[in-house]
């Protein structure tokens, strides 16, 4: 094990993190030597820690919350991706010393829907519940998947608008509060809102879905989540949580710093077993 090797993911809270499972499993597939580690970071010190990891030897860093807008501060070059979400979650050493920043969250959104639950983002309506950093996140990768149309709706509608004018040059988007809804209908709807970090049900009406929508919880766990339990209440024709995303981001970050692109669909299962079990 040389000192290259070693990689980590910063949170706060980050007891609980599956990464540490999720890229050790990436590596025994991939025969790839390497050490990763879940650290805590006190808030405010993400720089310090990020700083003192890399000049350790560290070669690369997955970055979850609250530190995601640090780390996209502390990277020396950011990848368009980046540089529209202004959040950062994949940092890497790159070949000239400089710190590299990436964001991961949209593709593994997207190729969870794609590529593992066989979901179509291309000309469908799309509506998206919240306006967080996790959305920021994810935009532009769904964007480019070219859906027809695109609202997102939340609680302070400001934050809605906001986000919307800032994506608007990439497709029809729409932001606000939730009276947008209205009685339209929608063909995928995504929770990436606080109440369901908190295992609450968005207030949304049960007009929205039609006999055809899929419904995905950005959030995961042992069970289904409320969100995913009222879609089901409600016939979406398709429900998922978000544990396929986690690990789709993480095979992104790990083909970023390995240069292989491991199988996630024996993790997802692997990790969703270990839920189930505890």
């Amino acid at each position: 094990m040389t000192d290259k090797d070693k990689y980590a993911v910063f949170g706060n809270p980050i007891k609980h993190s599956k990464s540490p499972a999720i890229h050790a499993a990436f590596a025994a597939q991939c025969s790839q030597a390497m050490q990763y580690r879940a650290v805590r970071v006190d808030e405010g010190g993400f720089a310090e820690a990020a700083q003192r990891f890399f000049e350790g030897g560290g070669s690369g860093l997955n970055v979850t919350l609250p530190f995601k807008q640090d780390a996209c501060q502390f990277a020396d070059r950011l990848s368009e991706r980046a540089e529209r979400a202004q959040a950062v979650n994949t940092l890497k050493f790159g070949p000239g010393g400089e710190i590299e920043g990436d964001n991961t969250d949209g593709i593994g959104l997207v190729r969870d829907m794609v590529v593992n639950l066989g979901w179509v983002v291309q000309g469908l309506r799309i509506l998206i519940v919240g306006a967080g950093g996790a959305v920021r996140g994810v935009l532009e990768p769904l964007l480019r998947e070219r859906p027809d149309q695109l609202l997102i709706v939340n609680r302070t509608a400001a934050k809605a608008e906001e986000l919307a004018a800032e994506f608007a040059d990439l497709g029809t988007v729409e932001g606000g509060g939730y009276d947008l809804i209205g009685e339209r209908q929608f063909d995928l709807v995504i929770n990436a809102s606080s109440a369901g970090l908190s295992g609450e049900m968005p207030d949304l009406p049960s007009t929205l879905l039609t006999e055809r929508s899929c419904c995905y919880d950005m959030v995961y766990g042992p069970e289904p989540t409320a969100f995913m339990r009222w879609a089901a209440h409600h016939a979406a024709w398709a429900v998922s949580d978000g544990l396929g995303m986690l690990v789709e981001q993480a095979a992104q970050s790990f083909y970023l710093w390995r240069g292989q692109r491991p199988e996630t669909r024996p993790v997802i299962h692997q990790i969703r077993e270990a839920m189930e079990a505890a």
